[in-house]
């Protein structure tokens, strides 16, 4: 709850900072890898530019201001960014763009997968 209040509250920091929107967002994350899923009703694919940078995803564009198709709230410039925690394997990222909405799906490098470590050495209580 707190990564996700302190994400919303970065989201508008940006968003107010740059005098634009941020698009709807949901965020997942899978064994193998992070999906986000961003509102983009009315953006042609041409308009937004997806980019990994390490850890750090953005997402930026710009709606045309002269489209009487979409909520004037949603005009003009946008940007979402997020830090991935764990690695990433950012060749392995892909997005999609279909009925309004753009799906990022950034793989997981191999490190980044739980798994249970083994705790050796010490006292053993049994004895």
């Amino acid at each position: 709850m707190r990564h996700q209040m302190g994400h919303f509250l970065e989201q508008a920091t940006l968003a107010q900072a740059s005098q634009g929107w941020t698009p709807l967002t949901e965020e997942e994350e899978t064994e193998d890898a992070y999906v986000i899923k961003a509102e983009m009703p009315g953006i042609p694919r041409e308009n937004i530019t997806v980019e990994m940078n390490g850890n750090d995803l953005c997402i930026t564009g710009e709606l045309d201001k002269r489209s009487d198709k979409v909520l004037t709230q949603r005009k003009g410039r946008f940007c979402y960014r997020a830090s991935l925690s764990g690695g990433i394997d950012s060749d392995k990222t892909e997005a999609t763009l279909d009925r309004g909405v753009l799906t990022v799906r950034i793989s997981k490098s191999g490190e980044s997968k739980p798994r249970q470590i083994p705790i050796t050495g010490g006292y053993d209580q049994r004895a």
